[in-house]
This record gives structure tokens, sequence and C-alpha cells, in this order.
């Protein structure tokens, strides 16, 4: 299914639940804490940028950026999509096939990170492609996104919560996310990353042709 056959897509914080004011501190630090280190990043680069030099540039303690992000790789990797993902994806239509409910979730996420925030994806796929302890980071923390992810699916099909198919049905999806990632940044970050997240995704569903 091409990108372009998608219905227009609904603003992801649509499907944001109401925040309250100790969430949106909290929110507020973690997205001065990420502004701050893609800053010094780019003057200085990575591996010259410190968690001190971090936490004086967004005004915190070094103490308050490790209790947000446990290593500075997070703080490139982590953001506030998981969430919304799962919640879209608990959103959509009971009959739709699985892999189409996440080429959906996929597609709007990705779109609303290159209209927000598109330097900054930029810059993150650039360290991914790197930086060796970014990239292995990525991987671990995809396994948290797998989990929200899983527990939806798990829901829409009444299967068990430790499915097995469904497990590897999650892992495959994210793994073409992943791999698609990269090839993006190896390649200059010139690609329209949606259309190529869909041709990745139906590469998937075709299976390797020889």
């Amino acid at each position: 299914m091409a990108a372009t056959s998608h219905p227009p897509l609904a603003p992801l914080p649509e499907h944001q639940p109401p925040m309250g004011l100790r969430e949106r501190k909290k929110l507020k630090t973690r997205s001065a804490i990420r502004r701050a280190t893609y800053g010094l990043i780019a003057e200085q680069g990575y591996e010259a940028t410190t968690i001190e030099q971090i936490a004086e540039a967004a005004e915190v303690s070094p103490s308050t950026v490790f209790r947000y992000f446990p290593t500075k790789e997070d703080i490139v990797l982590t953001d506030d999509y998981d969430p919304v993902m799962a919640a879209v994806l608990r959103s959509r239509p009971v009959d739709e096939p699985p892999l189409e409910s996440l080429r959906f979730v996929l597609d709007q996420a990705t779109r609303s990170m290159m209209t927000t925030d598109h330097d900054e994806v930029i810059q993150r796929t650039r360290l991914m492609v790197d930086v060796p302890a970014v990239r292995a980071r990525m991987t671990e923390s995809m396994s948290s996104t797998a989990t929200l992810l899983t527990d939806v699916l798990v829901e829409r099909t009444g299967r068990d919560a430790d499915d097995f198919e469904v497990r590897i049905f999650v892992a495959a999806v994210l793994g073409v996310l992943r791999e698609t990632s990269l090839y993006w940044g190896e390649h200059g970050s010139q690609d329209d990353l949606p259309a190529l997240i869909h041709r990745a995704l139906d590469s998937l569903a075709a299976g390797l042709r020889l």
C-alpha cells in the first residue's frame, strides 16, 4: 500500500490524555534537557558533551538529568511518542489487519515527528548511524515500545499476554522501523521517510522474493 493511499492524518496530540500540572512540568523538564543536549552535540559533538554541561544548559542539576534519563544515549533516543502510539493503535478498527494498524501508527508518528521535530529527527538518526553506543541503546529502548504495542495487540486479538506470534510480529515491524531509520540516515536523510517506511512494510508483507 502506498503512503499516499492513506486518509489525511489526525494530529497526533489529539490522542494524548490530558496532563495535570505535575505531568506538564515533567514534560517541560524532559524537553529542556533534550533541547540542551541536541544543541551541545551540534556545537561540539557527541563524545565531548557531558551530563554536567547538559544540566547547566538546561538549568537543572546533573541528578535531575539522571532522574529523567539514565544514560546520555537515552536523552538522544527517548521521546514521548510511545504511549501516544499505543493509544492510536488501540483506537484503530478491531477488524483492521494488525500490519495495517501498525502501518498507520508508524506513519502518523513519523509524520508528526518530521513536522514538529524535523531537525532533531535528522540529528538523532545521524547519531544512530555514527555512534555505536547510541545504536546499541536504540535496540534496547525499542523493547519498551515493543511491550506497549504487544499489550495492545494482545487486547485486540484476545491472545495470551505472552503470545509468541504477537511478540515476533511486533519485533519484526519494529525491526523494519529500525533498519529503515538507519538506511535513511546512512543515505543523508534525503528520502521521504514515511514513504520509505511504507515501502519497507510492503517488503515485509510480500516476503523476500528470489
